[in-house]
């Protein structure tokens, strides 16, 4: 039996790998300006933005959507 392969570039990435690497490639400030979350704009970390990140949906859909319309050029 063969795998299929989600094409859900999603599939298998936790939402830490995924703000890791657009912090990595925007850096948090813009970030801030792409995004319009406090956690991205005051005092900014990894672990603050997880928190807000993982309670608020509609932030968190915002980062999502940014990582996939930008994924060829974090994955490359």
């Amino acid at each position: 039996m063969e795998k299929q392969q989600s094409k859900d570039p999603l599939h298998g990435i936790t939402l830490k790998t995924i703000l890791e690497q657009l912090e990595a490639h925007y850096g948090f400030d813009t970030l801030g300006e792409l995004i319009k979350v406090k956690c991205f704009n005051d005092n900014p970390s990894i672990k603050s933005s997880l928190t807000f990140l993982r309670k608020t949906e509609w932030a968190r859909k915002q980062v999502e959507d940014l990582y996939v319309k930008n994924y060829k050029k974090l994955n490359s």
